[in-house]
């Protein structure tokens, strides 16, 4: 279902002729209404009471901010190409008005032409648009305050932040955002808007939701919470080798891998600081006269592990690092959709205790270029995303040209948020957000100054005279939420598919790296051997055994996103060389064994490996329906 809503100062229409054969018999007359919100409907195939149910939901708590009482339900075909029936449409738009029979409510004819005349308020919340489907959860109609999810004092606060926008370009200018020439930064200007605007709600799936389902990737998990999904093998086995990959990155680094407990003691001094001074909702549980929460990051557990080291002045910057599986916080219904935004994620979590700010910022400069090269190597460009930064005057005062480097080495403008004053425990951030299909910004990579918590849980090192002092702490996400990671793969493989490419996932995430398909049974020895000799190589590769048609075998192979198909017959079985179908360049090539081997390798040169996490024989795998 789709619907356009206003809110009017008046509206008028006149029926002039049926438009279809099933059109309401009624008698035509001229309708004048003022004060009323006017919703425009189309009802799609597929939509039923639930949709229903859930769009008058939405429609009444928009008009109760408007503070309206009055709804015209208007019939309007030409919202949508995938309309239900005529007479399911007309009977959910009957469901619809009586639904919201607790306001003066009626609809406009249905199945009939009308000239009609509007006129639309001018406030902020006169216009808006929205699509109720089976593919977006009914939590992300549900805006309402989430009162389940304890917010902080930082974020109930969050909102009443007097913040000034600025362009900050790689020659060092700084551009008010409503003075800067966009035109060759449109997704820049996109980011401006929507940092701008602070609405994380979304209004229709993401083309990654649909893709995520299409390759077996996760779903929603109805049984959970929202915002808990489920990851089938196929997402199992690419969340593990981003996890291995950015893991392992930070440990070449230098950060020394720890792991710290999920809950916490909401009371003890420090959290409770803490909490106050982070911008989360936390999930709270209560047990055996404890009050706990669930863990919004790692910093906690990481600080409190700090506060028990010995740490000399030539231990910095010491680097402490944890993969959080899982880190929870329980955002706003509206925001959950996908692996975009989730309540329960995994973050590869990198702190960096450092003696002061000038040794803090040379540190910063180094996980920049960290976080950089690790979304590079999962397939995320400089060109995918775009950089916020933000800061207070004080600081950026005192710290332009650091500041200015970090925008110089990225070689594009990015977007400044200044604060007169400190608000949040931390001087400085940058993240890096990606801009999905829908205009929708999220941070993946991201790194924090923070000036407070060192003091706040009493981490100390000692200097050469062996005084105490509390020192400054990085807090980096060099790739940001791993699922976040495979949402922004998937947005750029929708996208690819939008303009005419072929959608892939880097070789070394595919599932499926080689496809062997036997024309007959008696060649399937031969693609085992073959099979084998791939797979101690370390190659995923499969074998459709199944008992369909070559073609039927092909076709699935592509729309699973494989990039090499190898048909084997008696011609094949006799070769000295294999004929590879790649279908990246849509051409079949002669290699031999050691150079297809070769070739492969090279792609996934650096990257973890890990089998296969389904039976290497297709015929032997459950049909996963989704």
């Amino acid at each position: 279902m789709r619907i356009l809503q206003l809110h009017c100062d008046s509206i008028e229409y006149n029926p002039t002729k049926k438009e279809i054969k099933s059109a309401e018999e009624i008698n035509p007359e001229f309708k004048r209404f003022e004060e009323v919100v006017v919703v425009f409907v189309a009802i799609e195939n597929g939509d039923d009471s639930e949709i229903a149910q859930n769009a008058i939901t939405e429609i009444k708590s928009s008009m109760s901010k408007v503070g309206c009482k009055r709804l015209l339900l208007y019939p309007y075909a030409h919202l949508s190409s995938n309309l239900a029936a005529p007479s399911t449409a007309l009977s959910i738009l009957k469901q619809m008005e009586s639904l919201a029979s607790d306001l003066e409510v009626s609809h406009a004819p249905f199945g009939w032409t009308k000239s009609y005349n509007v006129k639309v308020k001018g406030h902020p919340l006169a216009e808006s648009s929205k699509v109720f489907s089976k593919d977006i959860p009914v939590h992300m109609h549900d805006h309402a305050h989430d009162d389940e999810g304890q917010a902080s004092e930082a974020l109930k606060s969050e909102s009443k932040i007097k913040s000034f926008w600025y362009i900050l370009s790689t020659d060092g200018t700084m551009t008010e955002v409503e003075k800067f020439n966009f035109a060759k930064h449109e997704k820049l200007e996109i980011l401006a808007k929507y940092e701008a605007a602070k609405k994380r709600a979304v209004d229709e799936p993401p083309p990654h939701v649909k893709l995520m389902k299409k390759m077996a990737i996760a779903d929603y998990e109805p049984a959970s919470d929202s915002g808990n999904m489920r990851f089938y093998p196929n997402g199992r086995l690419i969340k593990s080798l981003l996890e291995r990959f950015v893991t392992d990155q930070v440990k070449e680094y230098g950060g020394l891998e720890v792991e710290t407990p999920i809950m916490y003691d909401s009371h003890h001094p420090s959290m409770e600081s803490y909490f106050n001074r982070f911008p989360a909702r936390q999930y709270n549980i209560n047990t055996e006269g404890k009050q706990l929460f669930l863990r919004f990051a790692a910093c906690f557990g990481q600080f409190l592990m700090a506060n028990d080291f010995q740490i000399s002045y030539k231990n910095m910057p010491m680097k402490l690092y944890e993969l959080t599986r899982y880190s929870f916080r329980r955002e706003q219904s509206g925001e959950l959709v996908g692996l975009r935004r989730l309540r329960a994620f995994t973050m590869p979590d990198c702190h960096a205790f450092c003696t002061d700010i000038p040794q803090a910022i040379e540190e910063f400069k180094k996980r920049f270029d960290l976080s950089r090269h690790v979304l590079k190597e999962v397939g995320i460009e400089d060109s995918d995303y775009e950089m916020a930064i933000r800061f207070t005057e004080e600081f950026y005062n005192e710290n332009k040209s650091s500041i200015e480097e970090l925008v110089k080495k990225l070689g594009k403008p990015v977007l400044v948020e200044m604060w007169k004053e400190k608000f949040f425990y931390f001087v400085l951030k940058w993240e890096f957000n990606y801009v999905d299909n829908l205009g929708k910004a999220s941070a993946l990579s991201t790194d924090q100054i923070d000036v407070e918590n060192g003091a706040r849980y009493g981490i100390r090192y000692f200097d050469e005279s062996n005084t105490p002092h509390h020192p400054i702490i990085l807090h980096n996400s060099p790739s940001g939420a791993i699922e976040r990671v495979i949402y922004a793969l998937l947005e750029k493989a929708a996208l690819d598919q939008k303009e005419g490419r072929k959608a892939q996932l880097p070789l070394w995430l595919a599932p499926t790296q080689v496809r062997i398909i036997p024309l007959k049974d008696e060649f399937l020895n031969y693609c085992e051997e073959l099979a084998d000799k791939l797979s101690k190589n370390e190659i995923r590769v499969d074998i459709d055994d199944r008992n369909e048609t070559l073609g039927k075998r092909i076709r699935e192979s592509e729309t699973e996103w494989i990039q090499y198909t190898l048909v084997i017959g008696e011609k094949e079985v006799g070769k000295t060389t294999l004929s590879i179908r790649d279908r990246k360049t849509g051409n079949v090539r002669e290699l031999s064994l050691a150079e297809f081997v070769n070739e492969i390798k090279e792609q996934t040169k650096d990257k973890p490996f890990t089998k296969l996490n389904l039976s290497r024989n297709v015929s032997k795998r459950p049909q996963i329906m989704v």
